[in-house]
């Protein structure tokens, strides 16, 4: 039930000590805005970290081709190790692999002209699954396509800055003949990519025609297995598949670790939220100890405020008040100073981080520093109990006081 007389009583307690509360509150809220920055900061280090995971997907291997280190049967160390295309149907085989797709860089000029227009952009010669490693998007068209691996087309799908440096006034490029490397190619598509300029910047052509046309014989660069659905533990076993695999075919020590190098997403994405879940304790654990240190101001000023009415608490007695609602008093005053400074570091938090979020420069692995709302109201809900704990014992100490005592309190 409201009782307005003890809630008058209180705020009429705050204005006579306005300088300590005000001092009080301030520590509580300190802690809240320490507590939603660090939070709010280590959300950015997470979304900047998950934004660069965007430019390529995160259930993939890519398995790149070394040199031995290791002598192994009667082979010297120093021994090239070269992929071909029956190294991707070898690893296309393997258990766990959903697709798969060698990848090689046309290196040189990398020309690419249409009309009086040239430029010079990355050339990379794939399968068509190589769209799900790279989460191509397409603008217009297409990508590449098993017919177009089949049957070695001259087709082309072009990054969004290739397109837009090749192809002015309007013009559209699906249909439209360019030149690659004095290679004529057709162009099926014009596709975005998460990645940023630089996989913009990119053409993609089938790998079997890039073999014929570019004299490549059937040589690769490298091979990504994507596995659907493997946990860490599976895509750490399929490594070690893979390397004797390719040991097996080309005669290297399955141990060598210059022989192969392989890059697992699955694992390292996995490793990077460990490493967040982390920090996010890490910083509950700063936060919370800062709000304690407001919590124990809040608890040593009702302890003054007690001592204070000890002699008004004692005539409450007298006249019959119960211990429950001497309780409920300084409960009532310790929960309201938490809770409204509390709040406010609330508000001011997220106002700091929302000024922050929407004037930082770009930075890498740092993006959007924001609070969710479940960590807001778990805070709220903190705050109130942390008001109550800072209350308790004042609150007990008050309802102890026998009335004779307190009348005889100077």
């Amino acid at each position: 039930m409201f009782d307005l007389d003890k809630w008058q009583e209180i705020f009429s307690t705050i204005r006579q000590n306005k300088l300590r509360t005000f001092l009080t509150a301030f520590s509580v809220a300190w802690g809240i805005i320490m507590l939603v920055i660090l939070l709010g900061s280590g959300y950015g280090l997470e979304n900047g970290v998950r934004e660069e995971f965007e430019g390529d997907a995160v259930n993939y291997l890519s398995v790149n081709p070394g040199m031995t280190s290791k002598a192994y049967k009667g082979t010297k160390p120093g021994k090239p190790v070269s992929f071909t295309n029956e190294d991707r149907d070898l690893l296309t085989r393997m258990p766990g692999v959903t697709a798969s797709s060698a990848r090689t860089r046309i290196f040189g000029s990398g020309v690419i002209s249409y009309k009086n227009e040239y430029g010079a952009f990355d050339i990379f010669c794939c399968h068509p699954e190589y769209a799900q490693v790279e989460s191509i998007r397409m603008i217009e068209g297409r990508f590449l396509n098993q017919a177009d691996i089949q049957h070695t087309r001259k087709v082309v799908s072009l990054g969004k800055i290739v397109a837009d440096a090749l192809f002015k006034n309007g013009e559209k490029p699906l249909g439209k003949y360019i030149r690659v490397n004095d290679v004529l190619f057709l162009v099926v598509g014009v596709f975005d990519d998460p990645g940023g300029d630089r996989d913009m910047s990119r053409i993609y052509i089938p790998i079997s025609t890039a073999q014929k046309a570019f004299n490549r014989g059937n040589s690769i660069n490298n091979v990504c297995v994507i596995m659907d659905g493997a946990t860490p533990e599976d895509s750490r076993k399929a490594e070690e598949e893979i390397k004797q695999t390719l040991s097996a075919r080309h005669h290297f020590d399955p141990t060598d670790t210059r022989a192969l190098f392989i890059y697992n997403t699955i694992n390292e994405y996995q490793r990077f939220m460990q490493l967040f879940a982390g920090i996010r304790i890490f910083i509950w654990f700063i936060g919370v100890g800062t709000i304690i240190a407001g919590i124990v101001g809040v608890s040593n000023i009702m302890m003054i405020v007690v001592k204070e009415r000890t002699k008004e608490i004692g005539i409450r007695k007298s006249m019959g008040a119960t211990p429950s609602s001497i309780v409920g008093l300084i409960l009532q005053e310790s929960v309201l100073i938490t809770a409204l400074a509390g709040y406010a570091g609330l508000v001011i938090g997220v106002v700091l981080l929302e000024v922050v979020g929407n004037n930082m420069p770009n930075v890498d692995y740092f993006s959007n520093p924001e609070i969710k709302l479940d960590v807001a109201v778990s805070a709220t809900v903190l705050l109130v109990v942390a008001g109550m704990i800072a209350g308790f014992v004042p609150a007990r100490r008050a309802a102890s006081v026998k009335p004779v005592d307190a009348l005889r309190d100077e």
